[in-house]
């Protein structure tokens, strides 16, 4: 019997990150300073703490970590990526190593780390492979952490605007109509064995250019990471068009929701 593949399953082969490295640099908004203050009463970002940050990227959250004492490492496939990340992290006066790999093997050894996290990207993996990977690669009584910040097509934004553009620009894109809470996620961490869960969620507005509102959208899976160069500069061009014309205003929010979901590993394992 076939089965139908997801969206995330079906993009996970074909979106490339890397190719919109510059982008994704330049554009997108880092995990904002809140949460990082907020994670702390969990625990997590502590000074002195060994932590992982899964599919780092451009090193937003692994930055985020290491400017407040954590000794981190950051994993990804894409090489392309984590040159944009070692360049953020001269200009932060952060080091931080950094392995090729993917989330679901990592190769690294066991019960290394008092933090596994992952920013913006467990949608993107073998969820029950990377949760049973973070299981392994954690000591006893470490925290697993998974943590998105989305942008929320509010009816009548610019946001909603964007995303109906990208549709039309590539019908593929199944990542439209979001609201920030990735419920998903919980049976990942309490099947790979994690316990005490708890999760919060908090919405912050974003303020964009309109130059980097675009620079923002072409970093995105639906745009460069997935669509070949003469369909991005085609679809910035409308996206461009369509701002001037529809919200003229140079200052835009974009409304966010950061949502940050944590596990326990037990001490008796």
């Amino acid at each position: 019997m076939q089965t139908t593949k997801s969206y995330t399953e079906q993009a996970r082969s074909s979106v490339d990150f890397g190719r919109a490295a510059l982008d994704y640099r330049r554009h997108r908004a880092g995990f904002p300073d809140a949460l990082f203050t907020r994670l702390a009463v969990h625990g997590i970002g502590v000074a002195g703490q060994r932590l992982l940050d899964l599919g780092t990227g451009t090193g937003s959250l692994a930055r985020g970590f290491a400017l407040r004492g954590c000794r981190v490492t950051g994993l990804d496939p894409s090489e392309n990526l984590m040159a944009q990340a070692r360049e953020l992290d001269a200009e932060a006066l952060v080091s931080i190593d950094y392995v090729t790999a993917r989330a679901e093997d990592t190769g690294l050894p066991a019960q290394m780390f008092d933090v596994v996290a992952a920013g913006q990207c467990w949608h993107w993996f073998d969820r029950p492979r990377a949760a049973a990977e973070g299981w392994r690669l954690l000591r006893p009584g470490g925290i697993l952490l998974s943590t998105h910040f989305d942008w929320l097509p509010l009816p009548g934004s610019f946001v909603a605007a964007t995303e109906q553009l990208i549709r039309s620009h590539n019908p593929a894109w199944g990542g439209h109509g979001g609201h920030g809470i990735h419920t998903k996620e919980f049976a990942d961490f309490s099947g790979a064995g994690f316990h005490s869960l708890q999760s919060f969620s908090f919405d912050v507005d974003v303020p964009y250019s309109h130059e980097g509102w675009r620079g923002r959208i072409r970093a995105s899976a639906g745009i460069s990471a997935s669509l070949p160069p003469d369909a991005v500069a085609a679809f910035d061009a409308e996206h461009s068009a369509m701002l001037a014309r529809d919200f003229p205003q140079e200052r835009l929010l974009a409304p966010h929701r950061v949502f940050a979901l944590i596990g326990y590993k037990s001490f008796e394992c």
